[in-house]
């Protein structure tokens, strides 16, 4: 049997795509596989039996990345899984930027037990009129599953969109509108647009990357949102910037002390990806990815080794799944062993990501508990799996 573990409650809809092969465990240290959401990780032990982590959704750092790569522990996100809910976050931001539509409100709620309240709000409405989105410049900073769909959305409301994005993937490239601008770069982005949404991963490169500089390059009255990291912005700028009146608006689903209770932001408890929609995605994609891992060694959306498919294993191969550091002459060693024992490889397969490298090899022999332990004690080798 295999055994899983939930830190976080994980939607039943992904649950249920387990097979019989699979049990959940209370006991995390002898489990061969862990979904997440939100918890920390960092101060965990992971037990020697782990074999792969799957995050419901697309932020990774509450999980210790290096640690894992070090132990032979692939983790998993679920890219892509929640950009719907996230987008129509993005586009209700914006509205209630544009309009204050949020004041109006609180307006309505203060005056409830006035009977002259339809007409007093004839009087008091235009405090709370705003402008349409319509003919607007929008630019967005980062052009991956989410920030893809909040730009093809932009355009559909009459926005003039442009996007900015120096390592777009193919397949993103591909989705996007023909009728988005392409900013060369960030700074030009910040001078031409009335809205600027961030879509990018927390990162040191990207760890307060619109700070005091940056805002200097926008647009009076611009409206900043944030629906991706709070770490992405510099909060002591942005609040600066918002009492002196330089950005009109800041809509940021992360609430920070800095930030919540100045005027001119708008923050929502992180309400992004949480729709039941989003939730089922993310459980169900991730348990699909730790059963092609486990049952046939396949790395889908990994982020911390390569990605890397032989497809389904067949009957009667032994597939072997190695990974290792990303060194000279590791394949040489493992095909070397394999043929001191007379082994025939039928398919065969290496993919490296920076320091760390994955290989996998099909055999129609059985592998012996020796065969596996001279693999395991190859130099440079972090963990080895036979799928019989």
């Amino acid at each position: 049997m295999i055994k899983y573990h939930c830190l976080n409650p994980i939607a039943p809809v992904g649950l249920e795509r387990f097979t019989e092969k699979y049990v959940v465990t209370d006991q995390v240290e002898e489990s061969d596989a862990i979904l997440v959401r939100s918890a920390g990780m960092h101060d965990m032990e992971l037990g020697d039996n782990l074999k792969a982590i799957a995050r419901a959704g697309a932020g990774v750092n509450n999980i210790p990345l290096e640690k894992c790569a070090e132990k032979g522990i692939v983790v998993f996100n679920t890219p892509g899984a929640n950009a719907n809910g996230v987008k129509e976050l993005v586009i209700a931001g914006m509205l209630l930027a544009a309009r204050d539509i949020v004041g109006g409100i609180h307006w309505v709620e203060e005056n409830e037990e006035d009977g002259d309240i339809a007409k007093m709000a004839e009087k008091q409405k235009k405090q709370f009129a705003g402008t349409e989105l319509r003919g607007k410049k929008l630019g967005v900073i980062g052009l991956g599953a989410i920030g893809v769909l909040v730009a093809n959305a932009a355009t559909h409301l009459d926005m003039d969109v442009y996007g900015y994005d120096p390592y777009v993937s193919v397949d993103a490239a591909w989705k996007l509108s023909r009728s988005i601008h392409h900013a060369k770069t960030v700074d030009e982005l910040y001078k031409e647009c009335d809205y600027i949404t961030v879509h990018v991963p927390a990162m040191e490169s990207t760890k307060n990357m619109i700070d005091a500089h940056a805002i200097s390059l926008m647009k009076k009255n611009v409206v900043v949102l944030n629906f991706s990291r709070d770490v992405l912005v510099n909060s002591e700028a942005m609040v600066d910037a918002l009492v002196s009146g330089s950005i009109k608006c800041y809509v940021t689903d992360f609430p920070v002390p800095e930030i919540t209770g100045v005027k001119g932001a708008i923050v929502i408890p992180h309400l992004g990806a949480s729709t039941e929609e989003s939730e089922d995605n993310c459980a169900k994609m991730a348990v699909d990815e730790l059963r092609n891992f486990l049952e046939n060694g396949n790395i889908a959306h990994s982020v911390n080794y390569p990605n890397c498919d032989m497809g389904i294993k067949e009957k009667g191969v032994s597939r072997i799944t190695i990974l290792h550091y990303n060194k000279p002459k590791m394949l040489g060693q493992f095909t070397g062993l394999l043929a001191e024992e007379g082994i025939n490889i039928a398919l065969m397969t290496n993919k490296s990501r920076q320091e760390y490298a994955y290989t996998m090899i099909d055999v129609e022999t059985e592998i012996s508990d020796g065969i596996y332990q001279k693999l395991c004690d190859v130099n440079g080798v972090l963990k080895v799996r036979i799928i019989a």
